[in-house]
């Protein structure tokens, strides 16, 4: 996203070099870049590309273009040469109006909608066997946050949600509980819905272990035939098939534990602070992936075997064959995700569906956007599955059958904690109510969790440290909130009749060198949502945000503002000061952290 500067440098670039070769350099293809810090500039201009048309050396490329450019960009201060780059610095009246034209914009870096297509977030898509882990919250975090860095580049978002509320692993937790519940409920026992459920899915595979070892030992079995074989998974996979025939008993049983589990979910959405447009249920989508599958069948575009089940051929798309339908003509994973895909597009017509999974179902939305061209879908290339890797803690990997899984609620408890101490070893809240208290540390602990999760690029897998993540000083989510805090807490002094009132006119000679890196960064925060956006990357908003704090921290801890005895460079710092708070809370909230007024 080109800036108005950097189209009016592209677009003199481009005159210069028609006026000079006779050849058209269009703008949009003028490389402009911000100039790496050991460099003295604010945008390089890379002039390779016009080497050959301008018979120079690179070297007297740059030299010429930016000999022309002084002549016809009146905001241009200097430039300097470096090999084939050309570094470009601006004058100072240039940052001072930028500040003036955006410092009042409580909007400022986010785009109004633009009215194109809508564009769907799939993110959370649990399982009713279990409740929400740390790695649903690294899901629901980044899922959450794509949609809202979306819509602050000007897109029109639809958040949804696919429940996965029916197959093997729910008819596990039906039958545990069918056989050793004892009628065991979360009211007579206390417990969360969702975590009641999962207690039954983990005492499944206890008592699945037992069988399974008992015929491996006294049939010879080897453990795979020996877990498929055990009469408690026999019994699992014929739930299924009455619940895929509608025996009224099978169903009642799944509606009320499926009722527990919505109600445990509901809180931690809440808690996390995410929400859903629609969410879509996967007992619903597999009814119309059947369909889908059936079609396909009746026009020749789907193969079915000898046994009743039916596949996809992909061979001619360099994989393999796919199953769709079990012999027994129940559906699998990929018979509902068709179905939803379907579902999705009638309901909203998106430019692109996002998919936020993890990465070990890569070959399976490969095969999915396969099959959805085998079928002749229109939407199938607007598929997209924006793919993450695994968050672990120190303590390794988790496992959900084993019971082994950090549970989201209570590392949520852990970070509120953490924060509480913290904060209090600090010294930070002697001063507040208990009510603010409990406020404050509640914003501080979410806003660690979802900041050290979200500063790490989506496609790494990543060690998450609770302790680590609540650091006053270091790259954590409370270092940017306490900056925040010390920037609003320097705009309260002020007051609002003087902010107001400010419209700034220092001399542009006296703006220091660590001002104008300060109104550089602000100046680039536009252009890295929309980089965001179209990277679906929370990183680069995480990461710039903390840069932008370090360089506003820089500057304060060598200039005062509110002391400072001209008055109009105290007027402009307070200014620049306001600009980097909104910027600070509108980047924050495109990660879904809040930001507190006071620490």
């Amino acid at each position: 996203m080109l800036m108005d500067i950097e189209k009016k440098i592209a677009e003199a670039v481009s005159g210069i070099l028609l006026k000079e070769t006779g050849q058209a350099f269009p703008p949009g293809g003028i490389e402009l870049q911000k100039t790496r810090r050991e460099f003295e500039g604010d945008f390089t201009l890379v002039v390779f590309p016009f080497v050959k048309a301008l018979r120079r050396s690179p070297e007297q490329c740059a030299a010429f273009i930016g000999e022309a450019l002084s002549e016809q960009v009146e905001e241009l201060a200097s430039f300097n040469v470096i090999k084939g780059f050309l570094n470009l610095s601006l004058k100072p009246f240039f940052w001072l109006g930028f500040l003036k034209k955006e410092m009042n914009r409580s909007d400022f870096g986010l785009q109004a909608n633009s009215g194109n297509a809508r564009v769907v977030v799939e993110f959370s898509s649990p399982n009713t066997n279990k409740p929400l882990h740390l790695g649903h919250i690294r899901n629901n975090l980044l899922g959450y946050s794509v949609a809202k860095i979306l819509e602050g580049a000007g897109h029109k978002v639809m958040r949804v949600n696919l429940v996965n509320d029916r197959g093997i692993h729910i008819c596990k937790s039906m039958l545990a509980w069918m056989k050793f519940g004892n009628g065991e409920t979360p009211g007579s026992s206390g417990k969360k819905g969702d975590k009641l459920v999962g207690e039954y899915y983990v005492r499944f595979e206890a008592e699945l272990k037992v069988q399974a070892r008992d015929l491996v030992l006294h049939k010879g079995l080897d453990e795979e035939a020996a877990r498929r074989q055990a009469p408690l998974m026999v019994e699992a996979q014929e739930l299924l098939r009455k619940w895929e025939q509608k025996d009224p008993e099978t169903l009642s049983v799944w509606e009320e534990m499926n009722g527990w589990v919505y109600k445990g979910f509901d809180i931690t959405y809440q808690r996390l602070g995410v929400s859903f447009d629609k969410i879509y249920y996967e007992s619903d989508t597999y009814l119309l992936g059947k369909e889908l599958v059936l079609e396909g069948l009746r026009n020749g575009l789907l193969i079915k075997k000898e046994d009743g089940s039916v596949w996809a051929d992909l061979s001619d798309e360099g994989l393999d064959e796919k199953l769709l339908l079990r012999a027994d003509g129940t559906s699998v994973y990929m018979t509902q995700d068709l179905g939803t895909a379907q579902l999705r597009y009638d309901d909203f017509k998106p430019r692109q569906m996002v998919y936020v999974v993890g990465n070990e179902q890569n070959y399976h939305f490969d095969v999915l956007q396969k099959v959805l061209k085998k079928l002749g879908k229109p939407y199938a290339d607007s598929i997209y599955h924006l793919s993450y890797g695994m968050v672990e803690l120190p303590g390794g990997k988790m496992k959900s059958r084993e019971g082994t899984v950090v549970d989201a609620d209570d590392l949520m408890d852990k970070m509120f904690e953490t924060a509480r101490r913290t904060t209090e070893e600090l010294g930070k809240t002697n001063d507040f109510s208990a009510e603010e208290k409990e406020r404050l540390y509640h914003v501080i602990g979410l806003g660690a969790l979802k900041y050290f999760i979200l500063k790490v690029d989506p496609k790494k897998n990543m060690l998450f440290n609770p302790e680590e993540s609540i650091d006053f000083n270091g790259h954590t989510g409370p270092f940017i909130q306490y900056t925040f805090a010390r920037i609003r807490s320097i705009l309260r002094t002020a007051g609002p009749d003087r902010l107001e009132a400010i419209d700034p006119a220092p001399d542009p000679a006296q703006i220091n060198q660590k001002e104008i890196a300060l109104l550089k960064t602000l100046f680039a925060f536009p252009a890295c949502v929309v980089e965001a956006a179209e990277e679906l990357s929370p990183a680069k908003i995480a990461n710039y945000v903390y840069e932008l704090c370090k360089e506003f921290n820089q500057f304060y801890h060598d200039y005062s503002v509110l002391n400072e005895p001209d008055i109009r460079l105290s007027d402009f710092r307070l200014k620049l000061a306001q600009l980097t708070a909104t910027a600070i809370g509108n980047g924050m909230a495109l990660l879904g952290i809040d930001v507190p007024e006071r620490m």
